[in-house]
């Protein structure tokens, strides 16, 4: 089996990755079966300078916070603030500390210096304004939402003044209490200010649908764009609020769910800007449903990637990420019975394989159990092979890069 494997692996570049499928998805997605390694984030850095350079992406989108985000597109893109200031405010869940992140962003902004707006690279999280221990108040996304639309709205169109969502919004730390992940009675999603938000949400976001013809010729495609995330934001964080405050024993299940449903609409308007390149968790991005155990319960989730994929059809394309070993995390050599054990074999450090032809394989070689999962890694499932259109295997995994000195103006990586 060893050498039919070795006739399907593939270098890692656009090449093999554009050979996967009969035209360039619109959204084409790279997952990784763990997080805080810094060790796929650098192969992913390298595929994107490739897909930017050679197949006119023009946008990479990451699991981390929509609207913190915009800062990170800002300075890419006009060299608005620092490149540490982006690092430190313009990530969630501590993505701003990875070294290849910051490789990312450093190269993003030497490849703009110079170049006229249409040809520019751009930065976007796709993630909503959520972290593990609790979700954020929908304060700077209701309130840049109003905004907007006061400057170029009739006031009395306007569903209430800032005042008003001042007053209702209150101290953020009544929405991000950590104790809300697991206590539904210390949410303050129910509440009746946060009902009132809700509907507020609403009627923001429909005021500027309405008003789209307009905002679009006062302001710019860019600033509606921005402006419909901050609509998309507020609505999402508000609804994720009230479900927090839920009792039933689907509560977390509906969770996990909504924080998808925010991704995907995040990825689905991406998708109308132009050919964008994603990268998250592979269970954010597969297309069979996600699970996972929390709370001593089994959670079941359509991910961001099954919705997009329902949507956008052969348009998205998804790359699945699988390890073998995590020797500084004493994981050793995969056992040769499973997926990521048959592909241990191959001799290069990391490859490409399509994933149909892998599963020809596997199949004729006989029955492939899953890997056990460690240390928050989860193992690609075989039985998902069919609905996967290629498997990156990266071989040994190292320990994270250093962050080195990766400076404004300097191109790293190349």
């Amino acid at each position: 089996m060893a050498n039919d494997i070795k006739d399907i692996a593939h270098a890692v570049d656009t090449a093999s990755v554009m050979g996967l499928f009969a035209s360039p998805p619109r959204v084409l997605t790279l997952g990784e079966p763990t997080h805080g390694v810094d060790a796929p984030l650098l192969l992913r850095n390298a595929l994107f300078r490739q897909l930017v350079e050679r197949e006119g992406y023009r946008t990479i989108t990451i699991e981390s916070d929509c609207v913190a985000g915009l800062l990170v597109d800002d300075y890419v893109t006009t060299g608005a603030g620092t490149l540490d200031e982006a690092m430190e405010r313009g990530f969630g869940h501590g993505l701003g500390e990875s070294a290849a992140n910051r490789e990312l962003v450093g190269w993003m902004r030497a490849f703009n210096d110079g170049r006229p707006g249409p040809d520019r690279v751009r930065f976007a999280g796709f993630d909503g304004p959520l972290e593990m221990a609790y979700a954020a108040s929908p304060r700077e996304a209701l309130t840049s939402l109003h905004r907007v639309l006061a400057d170029h709205v009739d006031p009395g169109l306007l569903p209430c003044t800032a005042g008003t969502l001042d007053r209702l919004l209150g101290s953020d730390d009544r929405w991000t209490d950590p104790a809300a992940m697991l206590d539904p009675s210390a949410s303050f999603g129910r509440s009746a200010e946060a009902g009132r938000l809700r509907l507020l949400a609403d009627d923001l976001g429909a005021l500027l649908d309405a008003w789209t013809p307009h905002l679009i010729a006062v302001a710019s495609r860019d600033a509606f764009d921005r402006a419909q995330l901050y609509a998309r934001a507020a609505s999402g964080l508000l609804r994720y609020h009230f479900w927090m405050a839920d009792t039933s024993p689907s509560r977390l299940s509906r969770l996990t769910g909504l924080r998808d449903q925010m991704m995907a609409g995040n990825l689905l308007a991406l998708a109308e800007r132009g050919p964008v390149l994603v990268h998250a968790h592979n269970s954010h991005l597969q297309r069979d449903m996600s699970s996972m155990r929390m709370g001593g319960r089994r959670l079941e989730w359509w991910s961001a990637g099954a919705v997009v994929d329902a949507r956008l059809g052969e348009e998205y394309g998804f790359l699945a990420t699988a390890f073998g070993t995590m020797r500084h995390q004493g994981v050793g050599v995969p056992p040769p019975d499973t997926l990521e054990g048959t592909l241990y074999a191959l001799p290069e450090d990391s490859c490409l394989v399509d994933a149909s032809e892998l599963a020809a394989v596997l199949g004729a070689a006989g029955p492939v159990r899953r890997t056990s999962p460690y240390f928050g890694y989860a193992p690609l499932d075989p039985a998902h092979l069919a609905r996967i259109d290629g498997v990156v295997f990266m071989k040994d995994v190292q320990e994270d890069v250093q962050e080195g000195d990766v400076q404004e103006g300097d191109v790293p990586g190349e």
